[in-house]
């Protein structure tokens, strides 16, 4: 069973992470976050729930203005072919997220680590990073070594690497 927003905001509190999050009606692209939120400080995600041939899965975060090239991704990531997106099945499987919420805090339901976090390395030039808390609802915002210690409670090591293709550095 996925985990609720209530047992993702107990994470945060037994770890000692502060955060906060606003509620807003559902959001399904960026574009309608950024109509809705007004001044949330931080960098905003997006995120790529995606898959190789030999079932690999892989969550990709990068800043909502980033340009990821999917034809070329798969070899920056380690996947053992070209990827495609991850079936909707295996995304509430694995994050227990549906289409239109996925975000790297969905990374605590995966607790056969059957998904490799991958964050792109200029969003982690943010002090504050901004995701959705399980649903398109809200938005939570995290420090960014925050973060990484919520990923590591999780046994979730991400790579960090350059995914953003418009971001020169």
């Amino acid at each position: 069973m996925p985990k609720t927003y209530a047992e993702l905001m107990q994470k945060f509190d037994d770890l000692g992470i502060k955060v906060s999050t606003i509620r807003h009606a559902p959001v399904f692209t960026v574009a309608e976050a950024q109509d809705l939120r007004g001044q949330v400080p931080g960098a905003h995600t997006k995120n790529l729930f995606l898959k190789d041939k030999k079932d690999k899965f892989f969550l990709v975060t990068v800043d909502e203005e980033a340009q990821v090239d999917l034809k070329t991704i798969h070899t920056k990531i380690g996947a053992s072919s070209r990827v495609s997106f991850g079936k909707p099945e295996k995304l509430m499987e694995y994050l227990g997220l549906v289409p239109g919420s996925v975000s790297v805090l969905g990374i605590i339901n995966d607790e056969e680590h059957q998904v490799k976090v991958v964050l792109d390395e200029a969003l982690m030039h943010n002090e504050i990073i901004n995701a959705h808390p399980l649903s398109n609802d809200a938005t939570t915002s995290i420090r960014r070594d925050d973060l990484l210690r919520f990923l590591a409670s999780t046994d979730h090591e991400p790579l960090i690497l350059k995914i953003d293709e418009s971001n020169p550095t």
